[in-house]
């Protein structure tokens, strides 16, 4: 795939400002959308990445009682009580801070459950089911290490996938990462499997804003805006979107070229 930049790139002066930043620029959004439209749909990444940005986003004066939240991603079989879990890392970070509440929060897997195998798969296409029941407003998104989106890692990335939600195996680069952020205890214990929305899910988002703090996501980075657009580095993708905003701070920003 030929290459192009359509990313508005902002580096902060530190990882801080870079989720007030961040959230500033997403409150406006998802208010300039309730007051054109009269309600949201957002989508919010999950992980160590996106602490600043939560912790900035639920201080914004926003109409969270007219927003229908979903997320990126959850581990198969994944218990909500386990630290890892991405739906008790929202409720604690995020739906249980803000007031009001949201209109709708739709947790991938449903609010409890772990599922696994069958259960698995139709967890997914219900999901499919409601994303699909409107446009997404707004995707709060981050890049791994690897340089996937959501857990569209290049070995199963595919930005022509016919489904909006899947599972997928993790590979051992992003499992390392669960492990460096400290979500387990070693490796083993990193589940090899994850539901995921697929890259076409967060492409067909009206608007994409992707914190990326952090000097392990250097890499990540320069791939993404450097690197043929190809699933080698799934975030490349994201320069073929008209509307993506990508916040940095200066160690995430350390390989990108210099700007006088």
């Amino acid at each position: 795939m030929s290459a192009s930049n359509q990313i508005a790139v902002d580096v902060a002066p530190d990882k801080v400002e870079l989720g007030k930043r961040a959230a500033t620029f997403c409150a406006g959004v998802i208010n300039s959308v309730v007051a054109e439209k009269g309600s949201a749909r957002v989508i919010v990444a999950t992980g160590a990445s996106q602490f600043e940005f939560l912790e900035a986003l639920v201080k914004e004066a926003v109409p969270w009682d007219k927003v229908t939240a979903f997320h990126l991603d959850e581990y198969v079989g994944m218990t909500e009580t386990h630290k890892a879990s991405f739906r008790g890392y929202l409720k604690e970070r995020l739906f249980d801070q803000i007031s009001p509440s949201c209109a709708a929060v739709h947790y991938l897997g449903g609010a409890a459950g772990a599922v696994e195998g069958a259960a698995a798969e139709q967890a997914c296409a219900d999901y499919e089911k409601l994303l699909m029941e409107g446009d997404i407003d707004l995707a709060c998104i981050g890049i791994g290490e690897n340089g996937h989106i959501a857990f569209n890692d290049p070995p199963v990335c595919n930005f022509e996938d016919p489904v909006m939600v899947k599972v997928v195996p993790l590979d051992d680069k992003c499992r390392q990462q669960q492990l460096g952020e400290g979500w387990f205890p070693t490796f083993d214990d990193v589940p090899t499997h994850a539901l995921s929305q697929t890259v076409p899910s967060m492409m067909r988002c009206k608007c994409i804003s992707v914190q990326v703090p952090d000097e392990r996501k250097a890499e990540a980075v320069r791939g993404t805006l450097g690197d043929e657009i190809s699933h080698a580095c799934p975030g490349t993708i994201l320069r073929t979107h008209p509307n993506c905003k990508l916040w940095l701070d200066p160690p995430s920003a350390s390989l990108l070229p210099k700007t006088e």
